[in-house]
């Protein structure tokens, strides 16, 4: 980078310090806007028994964010200088969005009720990342691994063997682990219990398009979400820090059985899992984005391929969601989130939103702070079959980005840096729920 450009950012980050210092003394009313109102008629009907999607998106559907992003087709406000969407994107639904300010720059079939698979895991972590401190230890018991999918995505976790809640959320974020959706459930006193709670956070989140039936996404009648309502619950989970780095954590060591070795001494041995996310790690046939700072992928024979990613450029930080290609081709959900996040690069700054991302209801409460930087837990010590606390770990980013064969830098996490580009007191007045040190993941 050259040495201008360098002190231009140091100079932005140090006024963007300040100004997020004064966003979070700023009065509610500044701090956190009320969300836009929802009319009754914006939730549409519970989904039917039927797993499988229309072949169609409807004709009416719901109209959180704003009216446009309620009707059917792609939604752009196209003008002189807005670059033209890219044509060979063939997914159902798919929507970009500014993380921070919340605008939605562009979207197709934003509310369009379908399978969500592995990606509803965000929502997953987002409502049960608070209740367990990493260090709790927990030993697995056989009913904690019934009743998972067939042909579901496994991290490798054994009934028998004790795992840190550390370890069951690199399984649920790189591996996409539906073992360990269940086991972190059982923590939470059932797959049941834990479908409650994430349906009443999609409601808390306003993403209403979302219902609950299997935790880890896995195919089950009436389970649905849209593109908007994933986009949404992704901005929730960066606010908070294990989030952001398990998310974008590349490759980590998981524990996998406890053995006596040749000189009879016992061992747990371990094995190496990757990130999923192709965007975050690359493939033969697709780079790692620059940029890329996670968040989900997904893929079930209901849902087709789903994914929803964050990346950052020139101070912008862009949400895409895209949902079921049409087109067969490997890595194709990747791709085109590519293109979609190119064009949002482009066109940010120049083209008018068509809608936004509103906040959770109670961001809009008195004394509401949003942007609580980390998964606070809910309380320490032993739950289930714990065999008690272990020692602290240093950070999934950090410690995966040493030891990663791909030689990509450590994620920063940057206190609202660059972001004041977005100016003044309409930084404070605008912003819907700003992303508090979002791990950005800088190019090669």
């Amino acid at each position: 980078m050259p040495a201008p450009e360098k002190t231009v950012k140091r100079s932005l980050l140090l006024t963007s310090a300040t100004l997020l210092s004064l966003s979070l003394t700023a009065p509610a009313a500044l701090a956190a806007p009320k969300p836009t109102p929802t009319p009754t008629a914006a939730r549409t009907p519970a989904p039917s028994a039927s797993a499988s999607p229309s072949a169609t998106p409807p004709a009416n559907m719901s109209t959180v964010g704003g009216e446009r992003l309620g009707q059917p087709g792609t939604q752009v406000n196209l003008a002189p200088g807005v670059p033209v969407l890219p044509k060979d994107v063939t997914a159902r639904s798919w929507i970009v969005a500014d993380a921070e300010s919340g605008e939605v720059l562009a979207a197709h079939n934003a509310h369009w009720r379908l399978a969500p698979a592995s990606t509803l895991k965000m929502l997953f972590a987002d409502t049960l990342l608070p209740k367990f401190p990493k260090d709790m230890k927990y030993k697995v018991a056989a009913e904690d691994l019934a009743d998972i999918g067939a042909g579901s995505s496994m991290v490798g976790i054994k009934e028998k063997e004790t795992y840190s809640v550390h370890d069951l959320w690199l399984g649920v974020f790189l591996r996409s682990g539906n073992d360990a959706v269940h086991v972190l459930s059982a923590m939470n006193d059932g797959v049941d219990k834990t479908v409650r709670e994430m349906n009443r956070h999609a409601e808390e989140l306003q993403a209403l398009d979302t219902h609950v039936v299997s935790p880890d996404g896995y195919d089950a009648p009436g389970q649905v979400s849209s593109a908007y309502d994933l986009t949404l619950i992704a901005r929730s989970g960066l606010q908070k820090k294990d989030f952001r780095e398990y998310c974008s954590t590349l490759t980590a060591k998981f524990p996998g059985l406890t053995k006596k070795n040749k000189k009879g001494k016992t061992v747990r041995e371990t094995f190496e899992i990757q990130n999923t996310n192709r965007l975050l790690t690359g493939d033969y046939d697709i780079d790692q984005y620059q940029g890329i700072a996670g968040v989900k992928n997904g893929n079930t024979t209901n849902a087709g391929a789903t994914f929803t990613g964050v990346a950052e450029r020139g101070g912008k930080v862009l949400l895409v969601t895209v949902m079921n290609p049409q087109k067969n081709d490997h890595n194709e959900v990747y791709k085109e989130t590519a293109r979609l996040f190119d064009w949002g690069f482009r066109a940010s700054g120049k083209v008018q939103p068509v809608g936004e991302l509103v906040p959770p209801k109670s961001a809009a409460q008195p004394g509401a702070r949003p942007g609580a930087t980390a998964s606070a837990p809910a309380g320490a010590g032993e739950a289930g079959g714990a065999t008690g606390g272990g020692t602290a770990k240093k950070p999934v980013a950090s410690a995966t980005a040493e030891s990663a064969s791909s030689g990509m830098g450590v994620a920063l996490g940057i206190a609202g840096g660059l972001l004041v580009l977005l100016g003044g007191a309409a930084f404070l007045v605008n912003r819907r729920w700003p992303l508090p040190d979002l791990v950005r993941r800088r190019g090669r």
